[in-house]
């Protein structure tokens, strides 16, 4: 898939590729990555697109022909569809989303589910902030149902989930911003969980912890939070604190004395805190 992004693939020929039936390599593509081989390439192909429009100084038309697409306007669709913003928006800055929106957001719901969980600090892995998020499916694309931004490892918390059925994904970034979206996903960690299928008052609690991005991990799609602008925001924040209660007790690290902190995003505040894992296959 990945020598072969701009021909007209089919599943016949990967699986031809693969010496196996168009069927029973439909079932192993899909039960090792959790997606079928068409949608994988799909992402594939606009995975290299963002990486592409940041690193080169190529037209969008061209760009759309390298990863297959033969119609430059479905491919800016798809592509705004899925990153969340226009191609020439996306290269305008750099690859990074200023914010990302939920569907939460200007919608209410008498929902009463809930979903909870811890987000584990990956092994030998730094400073990181964490976004968090429900997707409709294994590939994290277009607004999240809900989502929340966490400083390290820690707890969150999704209130008012509409019913369904959703896949956390999770995405760990180094504090600093050093990561891109390269194909090889430099620097960024990954997971997920589910399906979780979700009633009126469902409460679920995960506990998931991110590993770095494997060749078999479906692409992360969603813009890259502007990680560098939130670590700014998040140590003036923090300078602030420590100006207006010196005497306080000390809070652990991320968190606000009600263990809760948060930090608007949009329209809404959103919690801030917490660590990601894999889901089960």
């Amino acid at each position: 898939m990945r020598e072969n992004m701009g021909e007209q693939l089919t599943v016949d020929d990967m699986a031809r590729a693969a010496l196996f039936s168009k069927f029973h390599f439909t079932r192993i593509f899909q039960r090792v990555t959790g997606v079928s081989p068409g949608r994988f390439l799909s992402a594939l192909r606009l995975q290299q697109a963002k990486h592409l429009l940041v690193t080169t100084s190529l037209k969008v038309a061209d760009i759309s022909l390298l990863v297959g697409y033969n119609s430059v306007g479905t491919f800016s669709a798809r592509f705004s569809r899925s990153v969340g913003m226009p191609p020439t928006t996306y290269r305008r800055r750099a690859g990074f989303a200023p914010q990302i929106l939920s569907e939460e957001d200007g919608a209410t719901t008498s929902s009463g589910a809930q979903v909870s969980g811890h987000i584990r600090e990956h092994s030998g892995s730094e400073a990181r902030l964490v976004f968090v998020g429900l997707f409709v499916d294994r590939i994290p694309e277009g607004k999240p149902v809900r989502c929340t931004v966490l400083n390290g490892s820690g707890r969150f918390k999704f209130e008012q989930v509409p019913p369904g059925t959703w896949y956390l994904l999770a995405q760990s970034l180094p504090a600093d911003g050093e990561a891109d979206d390269a194909p090889d996903g430099h620097g960024i960690c990954v997971a997920s969980h589910g399906p979780i299928v979700v009633g009126n008052e469902t409460v679920v609690e995960v506990e998931v912890e991110p590993r770095p991005v494997r060749a078999l991990d479906p692409p992360v799609l969603l813009a890259l939070q502007d990680t560098r602008k939130l670590a700014l925001e998040r140590m003036a924040e923090d300078e602030a604190r420590d100006d207006r209660a010196p005497n306080l007790a000390p809070v652990a690290k991320g968190t606000s004395p009600s263990g809760v902190p948060t930090f608007a995003v949009g329209r809404r505040q959103m919690m801030r805190m917490g660590t990601a894992s894999r889901p089960a296959a």
